[in-house]
């Protein structure tokens, strides 16, 4: 609340209407003569979901800004829906379409982190998750602040900050602009946020328009007015509501619309004072000053692709290969960094891939599963699925382990592209790599369950459940380890679980350390690691039975953290990446940490060592890169 204060202290040196002065009824009277003044209503949190009291409140709003007069259009700025299923963005379109006037929309983290689709059903339904137009002389942009698929950070992706930056540039630079995006655009919610006002803030921008928090709150990004509204959701009150935004010459007047009330307005900014400089801020944020700290630590190469990266790299011979946000495989030098050559699927990269006798195999959310010569890019075969596919790869023996979106594990001959088995038994997708330990391929799905299938037939031995109904609890961000007849994984209810391979069977579990969705084994298989949700992590025994025995826990220093990125041992280095930029190194015995290194402040994948002193990297910012230590 303090920081809100300062701000509109700060943000009202001049203005047309001080302070929030407490709620008012304030009535629309202007003359549409005077340099064209418009208003428009903005939805926000609507959390569709089927048979929910959210489609009533989403029909209420409609109904009333139908019987609004001198509504110019409507801005949906995302969380549209509950879990981001197509059904439920369907049933919200169908009550969209009802408005009398347009409505431009954009996507929330609702629509973006848990997504069958890799986030594409949205664009399917609507469009596009992203728009620009100009009204009376003002220009609106909206766009996705993640975060997609992996638990993290909101983020705007490189190629979303390039389409802003060009499409800004099209015009008279002192022309006014007023982004919409769901995230506050500020530390904690969105890890690039800078990058963004810097990208902008040469151009006449007027406020940036959100919702994320459930309610009105004025905040500053770098100097930019940041409006967040209230939610379309009733919550515990007897109706829902929305905004209703007044445009003029000189002010931009936010109103609280509740369904059948009147307008109130909360704060009002100008239209004509400078909020901010050109230049920003001298201290922007991330803090790389760990750097210092650990200078033996330096990057040996780094190459900006300028597209998001949710996959991680993997390596063949003096090859690397990474899939990106756009669908492309790029094959680099493992030396160098130089690119050799880029295959473009039609649509997101998700999951890692894999890569072995010479041919590297991907899905892609186009619905296909690709097989390449590792060596040119060319395309050896191609599977076509029935809706897309998100799911790392696994390669034992010549054959491709991996699930998708259309409740479908597969089971691939690399060299022919031939499907050897599938099974048609889960109820949810897939986004893991899955283990291949045995006789047995395991491996969880966001249905609740972690199965085991016999690795030759496909046939269902075992699935196990941590006993929670609701789908975003399930095992099935984690890649699953195995050692002395275990397996063991990590879950968003916060607990490590050890499970009887042989019967699926819960041996132990236990909430002690608070961990997620991170999870390691180490190269004998005697030790389990996980990262914790606060700074540290962990290391268990995976040789007693009947009892989880914590070994060591080690303070790493990278505050709250929850992104599912796995932790790789390697010739007795523990190495583990965090959702703000961070790498790290510990001893595998001990727990201590030999080195840390910030490469930027987004979410870093699971990293892939190549021996004790290098680890390759790629990052939700849009690098491919190695970092080396002595």
């Amino acid at each position: 609340m303090m920081k809100q204060i300062k701000d509109i202290n700060k943000l009202f040196k001049n203005p047309p209407f001080r302070g929030l002065g407490g709620l008012f009824l304030f009535f629309f009277v202007f003359s549409l003569s005077a340099a064209s003044p418009f208003r428009f209503a903005l939805l926000t949190d609507l959390h569709i979901t089927p048979g929910a009291l959210s489609v009533e409140d989403l029909e209420n709003s409609v109904k009333q800004i139908n019987n609004t007069k001198e509504i110019d259009f409507v801005i949906v700025s995302g969380d549209v829906t509950e879990t981001g299923d197509r059904a439920s963005l369907q049933m919200a379109k169908s009550i969209l379409d009802k408005l009398n006037v347009k409505y431009y929309i954009t996507s929330g983290n609702h629509e973006t982190k848990w997504s069958a689709s890799g986030c594409t059903a949205f664009a399917d339904i609507f469009g596009s998750d992203r728009f620009a137009f100009e009204h009376k002389g003002v220009r609106f942009f909206g766009f996705n602040t993640g975060p997609v698929l992996r638990m993290a950070d909101g983020h705007v992706s490189p190629q979303d900050i390039t389409w802003l930056k060009e499409e800004l540039s099209k015009k008279d630079k002192s022309l006014p602009v007023i982004l919409t995006t769901h995230y506050p655009l500020q530390y904690g919610d969105v890890d690039n946020w800078y990058e963004l006002t810097d990208a902008v803030r040469t151009f006449n921008i007027r406020a940036v328009l959100g919702g994320h928090y459930h309610r009105n709150a004025l905040f500053s990004y770098d100097g930019i007015p940041g409006l967040i509204n209230r939610s379309n959701l009733r919550a515990k009150a007897d109706v829902g509501g929305y905004s209703i935004y007044t445009v003029t010459p000189d002010s931009l007047i936010a109103s609280e619309q509740t369904i059948g009330g009147e307008p109130k307005r909360w704060v009002a900014l100008s239209m004509t004072d400078k909020y901010y400089d050109e230049q920003g801020s001298k201290t922007k944020y991330p803090d790389i000053s760990v750097n210092q700290t650990y200078q033996q630590v330096n990057e040996k190469w780094v190459v900006k692709t300028g597209v998001g990266i949710f996959s991680s790299p993997v390596i063949w011979k003096n090859n690397v290969y990474v899939g990106d946000d756009l669908g492309n495989l790029t094959c680099y030098n493992l030396k160098n960094g130089k690119k050799k050559w880029n295959y473009s699927s039609k649509n997101r990269i998700a999951g890692t891939p894999a890569v072995a006798d010479g041919i590297v195999v991907f899905g892609s959310a186009d619905k296909n599963i690709y097989g390449l010569n590792a060596v040119n890019g060319k395309l050896i075969w191609k599977i076509p699925t029935n809706q897309p596919v998100l799911g790392a790869v696994t390669i034992e023996n010549g054959m491709a382990y991996m699930g998708a979106s259309d409740s479908i594990f597969r089971a691939i001959n690399i060299k022919t592209g031939n499907l050897i088995w599938q099974y048609d038994g889960v109820r949810g997708y897939v986004e893991t790599k899955p283990l291949i330990t045995g006789n047995k391929v395991v491996f969880g799905v966001w249905d609740t369950f972690l199965y085991a299938l016999d690795k030759n037939n496909g046939n269902l031995l075992w699935k196990w459940t941590n006993g929670i109904k609701a789908t975003h609890y399930s095992p099935a961000a984690v890649w699953p380890v195995s050692s002395h007849g275990k397996v063991f994984v990590v879950d968003p209810e916060r607990a490590m679980t050890a499970i009887n391979l042989e019967t699926g069977k819960t041996i132990w579990r236990t909430k002690q350390s608070m961990v997620r969705e991170s999870i390691g084994i180490s190269e004998d298989g005697c030790r389990i690691y996980a990262k914790t949700m606060q700074d540290s992590v962990v290391c268990y025994s995976a040789l007693v039975e009947n009892k989880s025995k914590e070994i060591w826990a080690a303070n790493v220093a990278f505050g709250y953290e929850h992104n599912p990125s796995m932790l790789v041992e390697k010739r007795g280095i523990v190495f583990g990446s965090t959702k703000n930029g961070l790498i790290f190194a510990l001893d595998a015995l001990t727990g201590k940490v030999l080195w840390k290194h910030k490469v930027g402040n987004s979410l870093i994948n699971t990293v892939l060592p190549i021996d004790k002193k290098r680890v390759l990297f790629t990052a939700a910012s849009g690098e491919v890169g190695m970092i080396e230590a002595p």
